[in-house]
């Protein structure tokens, strides 16, 4: 009778993490081939280290020539190595080559991008634990490795881990973020800075890099004109001004649909322009937006639509006369009619009407729509719309050669 055979079940044993031993084999390879990134690339792509495993110990050495002590920066025991990032020169020609070294390792382990991100973050939450001069390597390092478009890694990485309140209130994040912009703008245009800090949502919120101390449109003004990044001034400036815009709209329409007393809205609107130092031309291309988009309009009853604007133009005269206050305000709003009938088909035949209610009403005055009539420099649909108004225009001159 032959024995029974007992199956034993195999047990993964796993291996004792030894960072150390990584880093040391890491860093030798850096020290056997003197620094030349070229080199040291081929020897990490070949070499039989476990990377899955000890991705983090791998970037720390690249950046800091050794390990770091868990969770800080201070230098742990072992080896280093004089060619990291942190021991270069602060010059874009200097770190450069370890960008591109370390796209071609991320190109051969991919896997490897998230521990890039892992100390990326961590040192970015650690600033003030680096020296000025290895803070700015480190900015040119990541304004280079956008630039670069280091294996797809998200700007989220670095804008969120900077915005810790101690960090901000130093000013060192201000520091870091004027290198960085400066770095990155000098390959790529503002239009691509924008694109990076939309994805990392920071492109609505550019004054949470200041101190609470600088932190007005001024502040920003003042530091970014000083470090030469006007183009990135005049950007937060009109981000600024849509915003109070938008704002403004909004609080208008809200007492449009409740049907405020129309003494209210006018002040409301005369304190916002005050607050906001909100353009003339501006507030009356809102205010006929903001009117328009309060009518209830009708599909395809074209009488319907005619009586609703006329009414809405009717009710509200004494808003639109109160901030139409001169010849060119008043033509602006004429433009503004104008586009809005040529852009929206159930507007089109109504725009002499119109403009008829408008004078009607006292918004337009009679030279205002002869100036129109006659010099009008608004394309759109021009042609149609000065044949509708003709009648309207001729009966304005016939009253005018009575008089």
């Amino acid at each position: 009778m032959s024995g029974t055979r007992i199956k034993t079940r195999k047990r993964n044993i796993a291996a004792p993490l030894d960072p150390a031993a990584f880093a040391d084999a890491v860093i030798q390879i850096y020290l056997d081939n003197v620094g030349d990134l070229e080199l040291v690339a081929k020897n990490i792509e070949s070499a039989d280290l476990n990377f899955s495993r000890y991705g983090d110990t791998f970037f720390e050495v690249v950046f800091t020539g050794g390990r770091t002590q868990p969770g800080t920066i201070k230098p742990d025991e072992g080896e280093r190595h004089p060619y990291s990032i942190i021991e270069c020169e602060a010059k874009r020609e200097a770190i450069l080559p370890s960008v591109i070294y370390i796209q071609k390792i991320l190109r051969r382990k991919p896997f490897l991008i998230k521990n890039l991100e892992n100390v990326m973050r961590r040192f970015l939450q650690s600033l003030e634990l680096f020296e000025e001069n290895e803070r700015k390597k480190l900015a040119i390092f990541t304004a280079l490795a956008f630039s670069q478009k280091l294996s797809g890694l998200p700007p989220e990485t670095v804008f969120q881990p900077l915005l810790k309140d101690n960090l901000v209130g130093k000013g060192l994040v201000l520091s870091f973020i004027t290198d960085f912009f400066k770095e990155y703008l000098v390959d790529n245009s503002l239009e691509d800075l924008i694109s990076i800090l939309k994805r990392g949502k920071k492109d609505d919120n550019l004054m949470d890099f200041l101190p609470s101390a600088k932190r007005s449109a001024e502040g920003f003004s003042e530091h970014f004109t000083n470090a030469g990044l006007v183009p990135l001034v005049e950007y937060n400036e009109k981000k600024i001004f849509e915003v109070k815009l938008k704002d403004m709209k909004s609080a208008l329409t809200t007492q449009i649909a409740e049907e405020s007393d129309i003494s209210e809205v006018i002040e409301t609107v005369k304190q916002r322009v005050k607050d906001a130092k909100l353009p003339d031309i501006e507030v009356v291309r809102i205010l006929w937006d903001v009117l328009m988009d309060a009518v209830q309009w009708s599909g395809k009853n074209q009488q319907q639509n005619a009586n609703s604007a006329l009414r809405q133009v009717k009710t509200w005269a004494k808003l639109l006369s109160s901030f139409c206050t001169s010849g060119k305000l008043e033509l602006e709003l004429i433009y503004k009619v104008q586009m809005q009938c040529y852009e929206d088909a159930k507007l089109m035949k109504l725009f002499p009407e119109i403009v008829r209610s408008l004078y009607d009403q006292d918004v337009l005055a009679e030279d205002t729509i002869l100036h129109w009539f006659r010099k009008g420099t608004n394309p759109r649909g021009r042609q149609n719309f000065v044949k509708a108004v003709e009648p309207f225009v001729n009966w304005l001159e016939e009253a005018e050669e009575e008089e």
